[in-house]
C-alpha cells in the first residue's frame, strides 16, 4: 500500500508525502494520485521473488495499520511475510491503537519486527500498545525526535533516534538524543542513532546529508535483541 494521512506532529513534514505529491497528475506514474491511500495488490508477492535475504522496510510510503486498510488485506501481507521466511520485515506504525486491536488476530512469524513512532512525550502511550504485540522484536522509532522523552523500555528490544530532514525540518537537540542513549544503556536496549537530519549537532542548518550520523564523535549502530 502507498499513501497515508497525518495523525501526529511527526507527520507534519512527511518525506513520503513530499515525494509522492511531486507526481500527482502525471499520467501513468505510480504516484499519479499523489499521496492518496492506495492498495497495491500487484506488489504483494514481490518479496517471494527476491532470493537473496534482505531487510525489508514494509510500507516506507504508508502505514499498514491505517484505519482505511481492510483487515483481510493486512492478513494477506502477513501471509507473504510468513512465506518469505528468509527475509526480515520491519513494520512501523503511528496507529498503535489499531495495531493493538488486531495484533491478536494475526499470525506473527519470527522474521517480522514491529515498531511504533514516538516523536514526543505526547505519544509515549504508543509504547504500551506495542508492548502487548507478540512480535519477536519490538522497537521504537524516535524520528523525527521533537522533544525530550522518558521511555518505559520494558519488553522493547531496539530504539532508533534521528533528526528531521527537508526544507522545513525542525532541529533536534543533542541532549535529547544523549538522554535516550543513556536510558537504553540503563535498560540494556540496543541504541541506533540514524542521522542528525537537516541540522547538525550545533543546531545549524547544513546541506543534505552533511550533518552525518555521529553522536559525540562516534556512530551508534546497535541492532536489536529478541523481546518475545
Amino acid at each position: 500500500m502507498t499513501g497515508c494521512t497525518k495523525v501526529s506532529p511527526g507527520c507534519a513534514h512527511c518525506y513520503a508525502e513530499t515525494f509522492a505529491e511531486r507526481f500527482r497528475g502525471v499520467p501513468g506514474h505510480p504516484y499519479e494520485r499523489g499521496f492518496d491511500l492506495q492498495l497495491r495488490p500487484e506488489r504483494l508477492e514481490q518479496p517471494l521473488k527476491w532470493a537473496q535475504p534482505r531487510m525489508i522496510f514494509v510500507n516506507s510510503m504508508s502505514d499498514m495499520f491505517h484505519e482505511d486498510i481492510p483487515l483481510p488485506y493486512i492478513r494477506e501481507v502477513f501471509k507473504v511475510m510468513r512465506k518469505a521466511k528468509w527475509h526480515t520485515f520491519q513494520i512501523l506504525t503511528k496507529r498503535s491503537q489499531r495495531l493493538a486491536e488486531i495484533a491478536p488476530t494475526l499470525r506473527w512469524p519470527d522474521n517480522v519486527w514491529m515498531g511504533v513512532s514516538v516523536e514526543n512525550r505526547r505519544w509515549t502511550s504508543r509504547i504500551d500498545d506495542l508492548r502487548n504485540v507478540p512480535a519477536r522484536v519490538r522497537f521504537l522509532s524516535c524520528e523525527p525526535l521533537l522533544g525530550p522523552l522518558r521511555l518505559d523500555l520494558r519488553d522493547i528490544g531496539w530504539v532508533i533516534v534521528g533528526g528531521e530532514s527537508g526544507a522545513r525540518a525542525r532541529p533536534m537537540k543533542p541532549e535529547w538524543a544523549r538522554d535516550i542513549r543513556q536510558q537504553c544503556k540503563d535498560a540494556g536496549v540496543a541504541f541506533f542513532f540514524k542521522q542528525w537530519g537537516a541540522h547538525n549537532e550545533a543546531g545549524e542548518r547544513v546541506g543534505k546529508g552533511k550533518a552525518g550520523r555521529e553522536l559525540d564523535g562516534r556512530v551508534w549502530g546497535a541492532m536489536p535483541v529478541s523481546t518475545a
